[in-house]
């Protein structure tokens, strides 16, 4: 069998005297959408910002296509990897955030565009063209040459997607991308993300759009506290959760 796209192993992580993570294990296949579930400050976006080594580790090991993010293995020892090393592997490793962070001096086409251009290093016109297709998949090209302020919350999380996709990922980390958005906006972000789950993309949401990970998520995985208490099918962790800190947080939420 092949080895999971995303593995996680005892992956711990401390923030002073605060042990924010406990030592996580989770597997992740190619394809597969996972969304991270649970209350606020159970770990939940420290441990996407550790996927990309956004977060360094205190313990543990993470891989993504059979490479440990943020270190190279040597002699049987971990030993960590220069930075623009690091900003390499993150190419192949898309990320949305809560709130865009988009470049307030660029179009939303110059937004999508920069990292091809200036880090991937093609030319100006393959950008544009990559761009140009990416802002029509989201349904945004028509508002190609506005800046982010000219546009709503909902309109720059889609360009922030496009722009995650421009750079090719093996995996899109999405870290809450509804919660700065007004309820009437959401929906038109979760459309774009379930386009993406069904053309094959490999997502991790961190999220609390409990419909939209019931409908399109391959796994549920309930965190609390630093530690994942419980994963599985949707369907099986939503109707059936095991776990008494699930019950009490799905009684709250459904």
């Amino acid at each position: 069998m092949s080895s999971p796209l995303v593995r996680a192993l005892n992956v711990h992580k401390r923030f002073g005297r605060l042990e924010v993570l406990k030592g996580i294990n989770l597997d992740v296949e190619a394809g597969q959408v996972v969304c991270l579930l649970g209350p606020s400050g159970g770990g939940k976006s420290t441990f996407l910002r550790c996927l990309n080594h956004l977060e360094k580790i205190d313990a543990g090991s993470i891989w993504v296509d059979g490479v440990p993010v943020g270190y190279r293995l040597d002699g049987g020892k971990f030993h960590e990897i220069r930075e623009r090393d690091v900003a390499l592997q993150r190419t192949h490793i898309g990320m949305v955030f809560q709130r865009f962070n988009l470049f307030a001096n660029r179009t939303a086409i110059e937004n999508v565009m920069e990292g091809p251009v200036y880090v991937l290093r093609q030319s100006a016109s393959a950008a544009r063209e990559t761009a140009e297709r990416l802002l029509t998949q989201v349904g945004m090209m028509n508002w190609a040459d506005r800046y982010p302020a000219q546009l709503s919350g909902g309109q720059q999380q889609r360009v922030a997607i496009a722009r995650s996709l421009a750079m090719n990922p093996k995996l899109i980390l999405f870290d809450e991308p509804t919660s700065a958005l007004d309820p009437e906006l959401v929906g038109e972000v979760l459309s774009v993300m379930r386009d993406l789950a069904q053309g094959g993309m490999t997502m991790i949401v961190v999220t609390h759009e409990v419909g939209f990970a019931r409908e399109v998520a391959d796994k549920a995985v309930f965190m609390f506290d630093g530690t994942l208490v419980e994963e599985g099918a949707p369907a099986e962790v939503f109707s059936n959760p095991r776990h008494e800190r699930t019950q009490q947080f799905l009684s709250k939420v459904l």
